[in-house]
């Protein structure tokens, strides 16, 4: 199980990344926009820098729902490699089977 700070951290990330993600954008397709000024570009630029770094969608973390590991995560699942096992192993995961060959 992971420290429940890092969970937490990541969590609060998540919501401020989803809470700044329509400003980003905006303030990004002003940056890119080449027709425009060289300083409303640069106004936007500095707009960007202002906003709280947690905020940013890189920020975020991929974590494992039920135990909080930070590696070996599948997106599909949303679970790490070690619990994905295990609930496979248990038959919780509909159409999963333990491969042999």
């Amino acid at each position: 199980m992971a420290k429940t700070s890092q969970v937490n951290r990541n969590k609060r990330r998540e919501k401020m990344a989803a809470r700044d993600a329509g400003k980003r954008a905006a303030l990004k397709a002003i940056v890119k926009d080449r027709t425009l000024p060289v300083e409303d570009r640069f106004d936007a630029t500095l707009k960007l820098a202002q906003l709280p770094r947690n905020g940013a969608k890189t920020r975020v973390r991929l974590r494992c729902e039920l135990t909080g590991r930070a590696r070996g995560n599948y997106r599909k699942f949303k679970l790490c490699r070690v619990a994905l096992r295990d609930l496979a192993s248990a038959g919780q995961i509909p159409g999963m089977v333990k491969s042999s060959w």
